[in-house]
């Protein structure tokens, strides 16, 4: 099994999976990424909802961070900022594509796009991922 595939069916009966993440790419300093619109995932006026974005990307750092930890090593999200720009509409897909900003000892930053199905910039998150010795 690829890598890929065994990330993608790691996270299947979490969070991300039940969103309908589908990962496309995972590299050391990038990851790639598609969320269907379901109007589960919405707020009113068939809308991606900003939670879902805030989610969707803080999935993709954290497979990002995870991509790069030493053995023995696990990450959580310290920090997030969520600059958003425009709608993505019900129906439709919107992409992701996270890169490492910073991949420290410590911290791994990750920046992640958010773009909708006509490829215009949905949002920016930035976030911080701390690494932490494993349970």
């Amino acid at each position: 099994m690829s890598e890929l595939a065994e990330l993608q069916q790691r996270i299947a009966p979490l969070f991300p999976g039940l969103m309908g993440l589908k990962l496309r790419e995972v590299a050391q300093g990038r990851v790639l990424a598609e969320l269907p619109v379901r109007p589960d995932l919405c707020t009113t006026g068939g809308i991606l909802h900003g939670g879902a974005v805030m989610a969707f990307a803080d999935t993709l750092g954290a497979i990002g961070t995870f991509m790069n930890l030493p053995a023995g090593k696990r990450t959580t999200t310290t920090d997030s900022s969520t600059k958003f720009i425009a709608a993505a509409k019900v129906g439709t897909v919107v992409s992701g594509e996270s890169v490492a900003l910073h991949r420290g000892r410590t911290t791994m930053v990750w920046q992640t796009s958010i773009r909708n199905a006509e490829g215009k910039l949905c949002a920016v998150v930035t976030q911080t991922q701390l690494v932490l010795d494993g349970a």
